[in-house]
């Protein structure tokens, strides 16, 4: 029975252009694409969860069935908690390819029935993460390809957060 619906998780800090290339061609593939805001405890994000919501919302808005959650806890769970079967993920380097196989490996041991489904970026976007982002950002970089312009204007509203964060990372090394 084909899958009507899927969910995509993510940090999404910021939303780039990969991640929206993703997006698109998922909401091709899908009836329903659920894009999932993840609370990480892992990671620090630069911007608040509701930042990062507020920015899919915008950079989705074309996209008429594509909605944005956030969850927290794991995301199988999630995904049984909506009665979804599929997990969307992309994949940029072959670095992605092993870590995004090891974390569908991981979750299929939790959950059988949940599938995880990859799409290839596209090879203009295949580069971009949002750690170059930010990082290219606090350097006052050009990131006006990477990003939507809205979220390009925010990302340049925290410049000063920016650049304490790439001085904290170069110290660390």
């Amino acid at each position: 029975m084909p899958h009507r619906l899927a969910v995509y998780p993510g940090t999404f800090d910021p939303v780039s252009n990969g991640h929206i290339d993703v997006i698109e061609r998922g909401s091709q593939l899908f009836e329903q694409l659920v894009v999932a805001c993840a609370v990480n405890i892992s990671k620090q994000p630069l911007f608040s969860l509701e930042e990062r919501m507020e920015m899919l919302r915008e950079c989705t808005a074309d996209f008429t069935n594509v909605r944005i959650e956030s969850f927290s806890g794991m995301v199988v769970d999630y995904v049984r908690s909506l009665s979804g079967k599929v997990i969307l993920r992309g994949l940029r380097t072959f670095s992605d390819y092993e870590n995004e196989v090891q974390m569908a490996y991981a979750n299929r041991t939790f959950a059988p029935d949940i599938e995880t489904v990859f799409v290839c970026a596209s090879l203009e976007e295949s580069f971009i993460s949002s750690r170059l982002i930010r990082e290219a950002a606090a350097l006052d970089g050009d990131i006006s390809r990477f990003v939507p312009e809205g979220v390009a204007k925010r990302l340049r509203s925290k410049a000063s957060a920016l650049k304490g964060e790439v001085k904290k990372h170069s110290e660390g090394r």
